[in-house]
């Protein structure tokens, strides 16, 4: 009995141990727990004031706001709870001041007075309450008297000068200045001063002022953040303020950031400073005020390009009276709309078709009219719509249909118009004037062969050196010049058709400027001659495209290769060509190619080995879009390959290379107009002074 009395004494004295161990034993892992939650909410929100793209967004408030709250949640009654709890207020408190839904500044008041009801022990009630008090002043209703209006007014006024005060303060102290939480609180004090009364006189200069802060900041920081938070502000000026002398002020300000270039934020090692204010109840608020004084250290920011404006940097075109191309050239990738305008007899304004880029700047000197003046357009012309947005306006004579589509690798917008399509003069086998000498696209085109024209473009060129050989010094651009000239002089005299070739030197051409000129050369087809290249030495073959949808890893590969860009700008690119594919002359381009791969592969066969069929393939080729005629691209040989390379620098697989390549279009010719190449009796021939015209 006395043993069981002990025993239950002893599991007693354990327990009550173990109850004073659990009361006063402090929370350390919760604690802990929640104070890595507030870091975390803190991160969230420093990169939410730097990033003013972000701020637009109500869910990016949002997801911070939920962290500050996460705080309050992991630990109610512990000592980071009131901090967490009044962070999320001041962050509904500042995204009614860009949303003034009713529903946020309630959110912010009923947090507020949680703090004050459940932690009045904690420095963040009187914080609490001096928010509510602020929140109420600053929201009061419209209708006020003019006393009370001269009163804000007078308020607002004393802000500013305290604001001056700051900033004069911050320029006669060449120390201060070298830390970035000084330069921060005087652009405080000035924003101050606008949310102090967001439509009193004093609104527009504390808003200037706080940009002109922000641009000095940024030319001794060079954060990109800098610069797009004193754009921003700027631009808040323009458009909230037209009246105001500081919006022809902000208006220089943007201009004078348009050509300045952003360089590398100098790595410096700023110092805490120190807080005047010592802590009196709540360590952890003194914690949070001490951390917060300190330097902020630079947020990385993968997206930063998307704060920059873009710059249009030029207008070109190509025109023949029934299409004309035009093209917008910017430093880097951007949105964009376009719309075509009703003619407008009542302000003399005839159809106009433009295309607005947004988040874009003009450079200084670009022209800003460029006249057209063919049977379609008039002019083209460039303006800054808006401060963030570039209108380019087409002046439209007459036209029958138009496409837009954009390019990337360097970032481009191209505009294709297309007018009525003169009737072709094709005759039937006719009379001429005895002793008429006629041209050979003549001869062709009186012969219904259907093709009497042709366009051979010889890939890369100039600056553009295209894939580099496997023998030392041997360049694309150079080999597919050799093989463009020998088959334009074969096609003339073998098919008797016109050729024209988009280079016949060693100049670099844009990619959309070789369709161009086929399209205004009114071409019947039109070649692309290029020489493939792997990683893989090991790779031969010869293949032909044509514009489609790619439809295999290697083709997508290649058409990334010769359209200068990446695999994931070839799988953007295919989202627009089920549009642009509706004029294209799909079939035809596929009967063109398989023509000539399959003569490629069968002359070719009878001179050497190992020649490798790799098929006809689609793609969706930057120099292939808009083309008005049968397309293709051929790659000849793979320039990376030793005994390929080898064949393409040899006059002889060039001359060869280029009569199958005639065959192949001979071909194709054949089955379009069967009767093409059929010779007539000489005796039919000849009748009375007239003769008919025969094909040689």
């Amino acid at each position: 009995m006395r043993k069981n009395i002990k025993k239950l004494n002893t599991i007693c004295l354990f327990a009550c141990c173990m109850l004073v161990l659990a009361v006063l034993w402090p929370r350390t892992p919760s604690a802990a727990t929640a104070r890595d939650k507030y870091n975390q909410a803190e991160t969230c929100y420093k990169k939410l004031r730097n990033n003013s793209k972000k701020q637009k967004y109500r869910d990016q408030w949002l997801k911070c706001i939920d962290k500050f709250q996460e705080v309050y949640r992991r630990d109610p009654s512990g000592p980071w709870a009131p901090a967490g709890l009044y962070m999320s207020g001041k962050l509904y408190q500042q995204l009614y001041n860009l949303s003034f839904k009713d529903s946020d500044r309630k959110e912010a008041l009923d947090i507020y007075e949680r703090i004050i009801k459940r932690f009045p022990q904690s420095q963040y009630r009187q914080k609490a309450a001096n928010a509510i008090v602020a929140f109420s002043k600053a929201h009061r209703p419209k209708t006020v008297d003019v006393k009370a209006r001269f009163s804000r007014s007078n308020r607002g006024r004393a802000k500013y000068v305290a604001a001056e005060s700051c900033y004069n303060k911050l320029l006669k102290s060449s120390k201060k200045q070298k830390y970035r939480d000084q330069w921060l609180k005087c652009i405080d004090k000035f924003q101050e001063v606008y949310r102090h009364d967001p439509a009193g006189p004093w609104a527009a200069v504390g808003l200037y002022m706080s940009a002109e802060l922000y641009q000095e900041l940024y030319n001794r920081s060079y954060k990109k953040s800098d610069k797009q938070e004193a754009l921003d502000l700027y631009g808040r000026i323009i458009k909230h303020f037209p009246r105001s002398q500081y919006r022809q002020k902000a208006s220089a300000a943007i201009g004078s950031f348009s050509g300045a270039e952003t360089r590398k934020v100098a790595s410096e090692t700023v110092k805490p400073q120190k807080t005047a204010e010592k802590p009196v109840v709540d360590q952890i608020a003194a914690e949070i005020e001490r951390g917060s004084l300190a330097q902020v250290p630079a947020v990385k920011n993968d997206k930063i390009s998307e704060n920059r404006h873009a710059v249009v940097k030029g207008l070109r075109f190509w025109s023949n009276p029934s299409y004309t191309r035009i093209v917008i050239d910017a430093d880097s990738e951007t949105a964009f709309t376009h719309r075509l305008l009703k003619k407008d007899p009542s302000i003399n304004k005839p159809q106009r078709l433009y295309v607005e880029l947004d988040n874009s700047r003009l450079v200084e000197d670009l022209e800003k009219t460029i006249p057209i003046n063919d049977n379609l357009l008039s002019d083209v012309r460039a303006g800054q719509y808006t401060p963030d947005s570039v209108r380019v306006v087409v002046d439209i004579k007459s036209f029958k249909t138009y496409k837009i589509f954009p390019l990337k690798n360097p970032f481009r917008i191209v505009i294709d118009v297309w007018g009525k399509q003169p009737q072709p003069t094709r005759a039937k086998a006719g009379t001429v004037p005895k002793g008429t000498k006629l041209p050979p696209s003549a001869l062709a085109k009186q012969l219904a062969l259907g093709v009497s024209r042709i366009v051979i473009d010889p890939g890369h060129g100039g600056r553009d050196y295209g894939a580099p050989g496997y023998l030392k010094g041997v360049h694309e651009k150079d080999v597919v010049l050799k093989i463009a000239r020998r088959l334009a002089k074969k096609i003339r005299s073998k098919l008797q058709c016109e050729v024209f070739l988009t280079r016949n030197s060693d100049r670099y051409l844009t990619l959309e400027e070789r369709t161009a000129i086929a399209n205004t050369k009114n071409a019947d087809l039109f070649i692309s001659i290029h020489t493939n290249a792997s990683r893989d030495r090991r790779a031969y073959g010869i293949e032909t495209f044509f514009l489609n949808l790619a439809t295999d890893e290697d083709a997508i590969m290649v058409a990334a290769r010769e359209n200068a860009t990446s695999k994931k700008n070839i799988s953007d690119l295919q989202t627009i060509l089920s549009d642009l594919m509706q004029n294209a002359k799909i079939n035809e381009s596929s009967r063109l190619a398989a023509n000539v791969q399959e003569a490629m592969h069968k002359h070719l066969r009878k001179n050497y080995s190992r020649i490798k069929n790799k098929g006809v393939k689609q793609a969706p080729f930057y120099v292939l879009l808009g083309a008005q005629m049968p397309s293709i691209l051929i790659e000849t040989a793979f320039i990376s390959n030793s005994r390929e390379c080898k064949r393409l620098v040899n006059g002889k697989y060039q001359d060869r290379v280029s009569a199958a390549i005639v065959a192949g279009i001979r071909n194709y010719i054949k089955e379009t107009s069967p009767t093409a190449f059929i010779k007539s009796s000489p005796q039919k021939a000849l009748k009375g002074n007239d003769f008919i015209v025969l094909v040689p």
